[in-house]
């Protein structure tokens, strides 16, 4: 298991993270298999989304905003019961295919670090099976 970091800048942002991922299997030198990535946070998630357009993830977080407010009369004492439901419905996990020692993602397709209770010092942990 390889265990990276990542300092986010805003309370919330998404962060590609797929360069990072893909070293990781290049490193591990596993040629065909899956590749595990969770984020041990229950402010943070990770997801898998269009690249090409940065205003694809700045929607998501606007949307996500718009659904799930900071401030809704939460009874969460801590102010950031926006950031475990917004986790709690983007999920701390994903698992995807390595093939020939790439990880198979669409033509499209990155694998995004979520943060939605920054900014902080955050991990999220890569294992290649």
């Amino acid at each position: 298991m390889k265990t990276f970091t990542v300092k986010t800048s805003q309370r919330t942002e998404i962060l590609d993270i797929t360069h990072q991922i893909q070293k990781a299997v290049t490193d591990s030198k596993v040629r065909n298999g899956i590749c595990c990535v969770f984020v041990p946070h229950t402010t943070a998630a990770v997801t898998i989304n269009e690249n090409a357009d940065p205003d694809v993830p700045r929607d998501i977080l606007m949307k996500l905003g718009k659904v799930i407010p900071f401030d809704d009369n939460y009874r969460h004492t801590e102010g950031n019961s926006d950031a475990h439901i917004k986790t709690s419905l983007v999920g701390s996990s994903e698992i995807i295919i390595v093939e020939d020692g790439r990880l198979v993602l669409g033509t499209w397709q990155s694998i995004f670090f979520c943060e939605f209770d920054g900014p902080r010092n955050r991990r999220f942990l890569v294992k290649i099976i």
